[in-house]
Parts: structure tokens; sequence; C-alpha cells
């Protein structure tokens, strides 16, 4: 009965985080109702143009030749393989036409996209209103007297991610070990407010203000103070008298603390107004417990009038580094390794134009290994992942754009000067921020440039918990409380100084063959990916790895794994494969070692946790007789067939180490054992059953059985239990897997998969990058499913490319989009026109075909003994 209780509980856990839909914030802050604030969504229906176009910027030119697209948008679909410079570079335009609502009259209105990248100008009405360097942060745009009301307006944009030494990374793509992806590639948003209002922090520029600014003193658990800094501007015609509100509220509802600052503008100017709040017994925010307040902020005038607010979600937390005593948070050493990884923001076929649920599953992926601390390389990465960080309770390293390279020309360090501060300024009230990284990455800048951007970090965010690190060999790392290095590398510490490893596992014979252990495709196989799981965890040579970071004093206080992802580079022509999931985010083997890493016990967040136990073989005629078993647990019972050999591994809890060793029994499968039981007509009893026991009680299981026949396409959606949004830009991965007929999946065959969508969404890619139809890797084929801005069922079918009698039978799948988070703002006759037609209607199945294919296949399956039998007579006797 407990071991059922056991299960149910896990059952119930999983169950409640499918139904949590998170929620993602728009230009630094949530919406809150009946404040004069609201949010519009610009992301649909928008015509775009690849190359140069002569008057693109004028209202009247004609666009209507143009293909229409949704952002966030990355020029092209690639395929997923990738890298090589073989993706565009070059001019690129955007045009939207839209008539403003008479409601938005007399209001603020402000363009807000979150990234644009390269070099970028935008115009309304023909009117050049901005110009920004830099492809990672936002540019907002006031565009309140820009529009025309009761006519068509038009929104054009030129961007160009061209090699350009002006501004960071600045480096060409040739020679750069990743890849300048293109386009309006994240949200664009339209913010409508009252004329005084709080302001924008990347758009007013102030140092260490605009906007508002949270941080925390005196943090204990028996109370904390917040501090806060909230920046008004009147644009009103007239001087504006009120105050200032804020009110904290916890999980459940309850007011557990407020300010009120007064407030007196004159019309036409700005100012900052500071304020304290104290808050008795908080619940501190840990990776382990990352427990968000809800700050409101309101503006009311003096007859008690709210004119202006919005949402912020808080987490109360303090962070120090105390040299060699370590990392320590709300005011007590960790008490462990922080271990975490690398993570570039691009996905298969898109590149980085990536929805905001997809962020947020990216950080759920990585949470749910039990990681706890992610280093964004080499940018500063979409507010949806920073939001997703704070709700899962991933500490984050924020890089400023950069790779190996410095120009001496003064505009590029004052372009990176300005990075610096946006990045901090955009970031700073999130939780999960855990330590700057302002210098340029593994780059030979001049000395004073590293004393520079570490005293703009600290004059941008002049409170406690605040700290920038830096490698330990790089020009100024004296000026850095906290340095990178690898172990190894540091022959005599300095005890005011905390050590980290930003990047290890990577294993490269030379930086030009980049041949490696730890890079490994999926789709190679078993062998391969046991291989780089032992390199990661513990190889048989020296090399910083998973046990050698967890034996470290609290003086080196942990690492980022080099990478989370596979995902495309410049200078190479493979993709970089040393991720624990490939570019779709399947995991390999190295996926679940690392989930063997995390803690036994629940914990309280969303991530999945608990115990865990998983078999790292496919019982084919090529597996090694060695078979490879992760688990969390104290014990790993394996049973190799029905009535087999049961062997056992108990944890040596003296070791010194990783928390779970990798676990290997040797020479225990044996495909002629299969082969026999088989013939015998037992294949049911071939089998291997790992069993993971606390206490001596079972609280984990896996069961392997070997493929047999591929009989059919499976189809299964990985989108973490969220649903699609009908915004025009989410999207999910639907993965076709071809199985057996007991759903065992096939992993060694070499189909094409073609997918077919009917209802409310699109398939992202075509033949053109081998997105659809798409090779069978590994057992599976992904495809990208994007909703339409109606939300409704959505049908996905999929069937081998080149179909037989004796083919797998197609699969197919529903799932419903549900209505998007904001109001959204398009032409629905320019939306309709992103709706691609995958294929001819006459190419699909309808209901009788798809049924007569499975009834033909239970009749092969009568023909199919017959040829058993007589390969049996005819063929090989001995067993």
């Amino acid at each position: 009965m407990k071991r059922i209780s056991v299960s149910l509980m896990f059952l119930l856990l999983v169950l409640m985080a499918y139904a949590y839909e998170p929620e993602f914030s728009t230009a630094g802050f949530f919406r809150l109702p009946d404040t004069g604030r609201d949010v519009y969504s610009m992301n649909p229906a928008w015509r775009f143009h690849k190359g140069s176009t002569v008057g693109a910027e004028a209202k009247e030119f004609n666009d209507k030749t143009w293909q229409v697209v949704s952002l966030p948008n990355g020029i092209e679909y690639l395929p997923t393989e990738a890298s090589g410079c073989i993706n565009y570079q070059g001019e690129v335009w955007y045009r939207k036409h839209f008539t403003p609502a008479d409601t938005l009259k007399g209001k603020k209105l402000f363009f807000h996209f979150e990234a644009i990248m390269g070099k970028s100008k935008i115009y309304v009405n023909g009117n050049l209103l901005a110009e920004h360097f830099g492809g990672y942060l936002p540019v907002s745009v006031d565009v309140t007297d820009a529009l025309e009301w009761g006519k068509d307006n038009v929104i054009a944009v030129w961007a160009d991610n061209s090699d350009d030494p002006t501004y960071a990374p600045g480096k060409p793509q040739d020679v750069l070990d990743y890849t300048y992806f293109g386009g309006i590639y994240r949200d664009c948003w339209l913010i409508a407010h009252n004329p005084v209002f709080i302001t924008d922090p990347n758009y007013e520029n102030e140092t260490a203000g605009g906007g508002l600014f949270v941080a925390f003193d005196n943090v204990s658990e028996q109370s904390a103070d917040i501090l806060l800094k909230a920046h008004v501007r009147n644009d009103n015609t007239q001087n504006f008298a009120g105050n200032i509100t804020c009110s904290l509220v916890d999980r459940d509802g309850k007011e557990v603390a407020s300010s009120d600052m007064k407030l007196s503008i004159r019309k036409g100017t700005a100012i900052s107004r500071n304020g304290k709040m104290k808050v008795e017994q908080p619940h501190l925010w840990t990776p382990s417990s990352p427990y968000l307040y809800n700050l409101y902020i309101r503006i009311y005038d003096k007859n008690g009038k709210v004119v202006d607010g919005y949402r912020r979600r808080i987490g109360i937390r303090s962070i120090e580094f105390k040299g060699k005593d370590g990392f320590w948070l709300n005011g007590k050493p960790y008490g462990k390794p922080l271990m975490g990884a690398n993570r570039h923001q691009d996905f298969a076929v898109v590149g980085n134009a990536v929805a905001n649920s997809v962020h947020w599953r990216d950080a759920k992926k990585l949470k749910d290994l039990g990681l706890e601390v992610i280093r964004n390389a080499h940018c500063p990465q979409d507010p949806a992942f920073m939001d997703a960080c704070d709700e899962l309770g991933l500490f984050v390293i924020v890089n400023t754009p950069g790779w190996q390279f410095w120009n001496d020309e003064p505009i590029f360090a004052k372009r990176v000067y300005n990075d610096i501060r946006n990045l901090v300024r955009r970031d700073r009230n999130h939780p999960c921020v855990w330590l700057w990284e302002p210098i340029l990455n593994e780059t030979w800048y001049p000395e004073d440039f590293a004393g520079h951007v570490k005293g703009l970090v600290d004059e941008e965010y002049p409170y406690p918990s605040c700290y920038s690190g830096c490698d330990t060999q790089a020009k100024g790392a004296q000026y850095f409380p906290v340095q990178f290095c690898h172990p190894m590398e540091v022959s005599k510490r300095d005890p005011k100084i905390t050590y980290f490893t930003r990047e290890w596992g990577d294993n490269v014979d030379n930086w030009s063959s980049h041949n490696s252990p730890s890079r490994t495709a999926r789709n190679w196989g078993e062998q391969p990916m046991l291989v780089q799981a032992a390199h990661y965890a513990s190889p048989s040579y020296e090399y910083t790895c998973y046990d050698a970071l967890y034996k470290e004093s609290p003086w080196h206080v942990g690492g980022c794994l080099w990478h989370s992802f596979d995902h495309q580079r410049g200078y190479h022509p493979d993709p970089f494969y040393g991720g624990v999931m490939d570019v779709f985010r399947q995991p390999k083997y190295s996926y679940y070692m690392f989930k063997a890493q995390r803690p036994v016990e629940a914990s309280d967040g969303l991530a999945e946790s608990g115990p865990m136990v998983y078999i790292a073989h496919e019982m084919t005629p090529f597996s090694s007789r060695d078979v490879t078993v992760y688990s969390n647990c104290d014990e790993v019972r394996l049973t190799v067939n029905k009535g087999g050999k049961v062997y056992t591994h108990k944890k040596d809890k003296t070791r010194k180490g990783m928390p779970s060793p990798v676990i290997t029994f040797p020479g225990v499968f044996d495909f002629m054992t299969d082969k026999k039981l088989t013939r015998e007509k037992h294949e049911e009893d071939v089998y291997m059953l790992a069993e993971g026991l606390m206490d001596g009680k079972v609280v984990a299981t896996h069961k392997v059985l070997p493929a047999r026949r591929a009989e059919q396409i499976r189809l299964r959606v990985d989108n973490e239990g969220m649903n699609l949004r009908a915004d025009g830009s989410d999207f999910v991965t639907v993965i076709a897997e071809v199985t057996d007929k007991n759903s065992n999946v096939k992993h060694l065959n070499n189909y094409y998969i073609k997918f077919f969508v009917e209802g409310e969404g699109r398939i992202l890619g075509d033949a053109g990058v081998m997105a659809n139809p798409a090779p069978v890797k590994w057992g599976s084929a992904p495809v990208l499913i994007q909703s339409t801005t109606k939300s409704g069922k959505i049908k996905v079918m999929a069937s081998v490319l080149f179909e037989g009698s004796q083919m797998p039978v197609s699969g197919e799948l529903e799932l419903t989009s549900s209505a998007p988070m904001y109001p959204l703002v398009f032409d629905a006759a320019e939306e309709r026109l992103t709706k691609q037609v995958e294929s001819s209607s006459a190419d699909k199945k309808n209901d009788a075909e798809l049924e007569l294919e499975r009834l033909r296949r239970e009749l092969n399956e009568l023909k199919l003994k017959e040829v058993e039998r007589q390969q049996t007579d005819f063929g090989e006797k001995r067993n």
C-alpha cells in the first residue's frame, strides 16, 4: 500500500504542475486592472521583406507582395544542422498596418520591442523615431504624437544583422562561436497609460533609476527591509499632486507591508521618490523554495483616483560572496555546490525567434535536472526566461553581449557601457539574478575597461546583494569579488575572492577540429551518449567534471556546464552537440545522469523533484553487455528478464563527490538470450526493470523492453503541461515516434515523417529545411506547431513519407489553443495570410482511410505469421 501511495502522490504532483499556467511580464511589469494602463500585443501580421528596399519606410509604400509573418520572427526557417554561416546576414524590412482604437486617444503610447537583432531603425508613418545598435536589449519608442486617428497607420522597421565592429559582440560571424540570427525575434508590445506615469527604465536613461527599483536590506527569517525607488513623469499640461502607494501581497492574497510616498510634479518634468517597507517573518526566496510576492504600485491623484499602476513579482533574498567562506544566501552559508549550465537562446528551425512558453519550458527542463544556476551565454536573454527563473528557482548569471572581440574605436566601448547600464536596469528587480558578468567574454580588453564596467554595475545597483564576476586570468580581475576559473587553475587562492567555474565539460582536441567526448549528437546512439554522460560525471582522466566540482570546498562554489542544449555556431560547420538535450530539447543520456544528482526529497516548487531511476540501455543487437543506470536512490535493484538474475547496487554514503555516481552492472545483457526467448514465443519475458529503493522500499521504477517490428507512428506533445495560446506567436513541439505495437520506440530506423495540420495551427518550416517531411533520428521526428490568432482545436497527423502496405500506421494528435493573454493589434485579413498550406488536401488521409490502414495492419499480422513459420522452417534452427 505504501508503494501505491508514493505513486499516487507523484501523479498528483504532476497533475498539479500540469494545471499551472505561467504568466509573462510586458516591458518589465504585469498588467494591473483599473489603473489606466493597458498592454496590447503587436506581434501578429507584419509584412516582411528580406533585402534592401528603397522607400520602405514611407507610409504609402506598396508592400502587398511581401510575405506576412508574426513576431517573434527570425527572418527564415533553418535546418537543424544550421551552423557554418548558412544563415542570412543583411538587411530586412518589417511593416505593420493598424488603425489605433479611439479608446487610446489622450493616452501616452509606447512601442516596446524586447529586442531587434543587429542595428535597427523604427519609423511610424514615415517618421524616423528611433535608431538602435545591439541585438539583445529593449528598444522603446514614444509614438504618442506620431499616430494618426481614424486612419491606417504604418510602423516600419529596418534591421541589419550583418557583421559590424562598432557594437558588441562585434566579431564577424565566420569567426564567432554562435550565430547572428536576425529579425524582430522577441515580442513587441503597445503600452498605453495616462500622461502621469511610472516610466520605463530602458527609455529614461536615469542612473540607478527610471521605472520602479526594488532592493532589499537587513534580510533574515525574522524581518526584511524593502527599499523602493519610483520614477514618475508628468506629461500633462498642468502640475500634478498626489501620492504613490506600494502594497506587498503574499500568495494567499494578504497584504503584509505597504508604503506611501507623497508626489508633486511640475508639468513636463519627472521625479524620483524613495520609500521603504518592513516585512515581518518573510518567506525568503531560495532555489528550493522560490517564493514570489506581488508588489502593487499605484499613483493616486489628490482626489484619490488611480491614474497609473502595475504589478511586479518580487522575491525577498540576500546574496553574499564571502571569499574563502563561499556563497551565503539569506544570511546563511549555502552548504553545497551550486551546479548549473550555460544557455544559448536558439531553438531548432526558428533560431532565436522563440515563443515565451518555450523559454519557460527550457527553464523548467533545466530545473527538473536539479540545476540551480544558469549562465546567460553570452547576452541578456528573453524577459520570459528571466520570469521563468524567478518562478522556478534558478539563479542567473547575466552577461554583457560580447565574445573574443575588442575595438579600440571609442564608439565600441561607449555602446558596451550603454549595454551594461541597460541590462542592469532591465533585470535588477529579478530575484533570480545571482551575479552580473559585465566584462566581454574571453576578450583581451584594456585593463581600465574591467574596472570601469565593474563601477558601472555598482552605479546602477547601489544596494546590497550586487556582485560582479570576471575570469581570473583576464586583465582587471583584481576589481572583482567573484572570479571564474577551473579548480586546478589557481595554485594560490586569494581568501577575499570567491571562485566559480563559468564553463566546464568541453574537452576538444583543438579549437579548429572540435572533437570531444562531450560533443555527442543524440542520434549517434547509445555508446556516444554513454561516453558523454561519463565524461560529464567522472571520467577516468583528470578533468573538470560534476564529481570534481562537488568535491571542492565552499571557497569554490560550483560551476556551469557548457552547455545545456545543442545549438548553432558561426565559424564551425557542425552545431555544438554538447548539450544534455538536442536542439528540439529531446534528452540524451546525460540528461538523466544530471537528474540523478538532484535531491531525493520533493521540493515545494513547480519543477519535477523526488526519487528517480533510469536505465541507459535500449536492448538492441548493438547494445553493450554492460548496463548503465542513473538514480538518486540509496539502492538500485536491476532485474534482467522474467525469472532472470537480479542485481543490486547500494550507494556508498561515505564517498565524497557527486551525490549519485554512475552505476554500471557489467556483462548482464546478452542479445542471444533475447533471441532464444523470442524464438520460444516468450518475448514478453524479455525486459529490464530497475527499481530505486529508499529505506528498503521501492520509490521509483523504470522498465525497458526491446523494440520489435515498427508498426505505428505515435505522436506526443512536449509542452510541460502548458496549453498553446492563440496569439499567432506561441508554438509547441510535437514529436512523432516510430514504435512497435506495444509503443516501444524503434530507435534504429531511417524513415522520414510527413506532417499535416488541420484547424487553428500551422507548421513552422517546410521541406526546404527538412522540417516537413522530417528525418527520423534515434526513433523520433519532431515538428513545431504554431497557433493562429483564433483559439480552437488543432489536429496534427503524421505518416511515413514512402508508404506501403507493410509500413507503420499513421498517427494523430489533437491540441487545443486557449485565448491570448493580451489583446492583439492586427489586421485580420493580413493575419490569415500567415497560415501556410503545407500539403494539398489530397495528400491527407481522411478518417475512413485511417481506419482502413489500421484494419490492414491487423490482417497483415496473420500473413506475417505464415512468413515467420516458413523462415523458421527453412532458416537457422539453432538458438
